[in-house]
């Protein structure tokens, strides 16, 4: 995994936003128009080993990162906690499986997920989604020969990301990141 400095992308949604707190629809529009920026998509070093991501300045005071995923790369099940978010591919396709389920925001370390939870969704070049809060999910790059690269925004900026892993119906909380694990 490699980490680059901040690339700041100005927007004209950037200073509307910036007198309140952008909303799902707000970050949809902006990883969109990222993602249509060919110059931008085309300077993202990429790693044929791991997951490469450059963090850019986002709108109304949201975190926002390009990411590059490698043939056969994943995040693993993880939540963005009290953020609300955007991604949309920019090149290749990635796969999202999610929960339609709200899970509780704490005090638990396994959970048994009832019939009928699990979604998912492919999302080639320019498609994409917004999620609200503790939207438990993963995100691949299932191509064996051909990168991808997206692009994500985040309100409030992370203040957590709990990771799980998933056995059938059972999931379990395994770990919390806070900000200074990932910048």
């Amino acid at each position: 995994m490699s980490v680059s400095p901040s690339v700041p992308v100005p927007t004209a949604a950037s200073a509307s936003s910036a007198a309140s707190a952008p909303t799902q629809a707000d970050l949809l529009d902006f990883v969109r128009r990222t993602a249509a920026d060919t110059e931008l998509i085309a300077s993202l070093p990429l790693d044929p080993e791991g997951r490469t991501w450059v963090r850019l300045a986002g709108p109304g005071g949201s975190e926002a990162w390009l990411i590059g995923w490698p043939p056969g790369t994943g995040t693993g099940w993880h939540d963005h906690a009290e953020s609300v978010g955007a991604f949309v591919t920019a090149s290749g396709e990635l796969k999202e499986n999610a929960l339609a389920a709200r899970l509780p925001a704490d005090g638990w370390r396994t959970l048994e997920l009832a019939d009928g939870v699990d979604r998912e969704r492919r999302l080639p070049a320019g498609k994409g989604r917004s999620f609200g809060r503790h939207h438990v999910h993963e995100v691949l790059n299932e191509s064996t020969d051909r990168h991808a690269i997206s692009v994500h925004a985040y309100y409030p900026p992370l203040p957590q990301i709990r990771r799980y892993s998933r056995v059938g119906r059972i999931l379990r909380l395994e770990q919390v990141e806070r900000p200074e694990d990932w910048q």
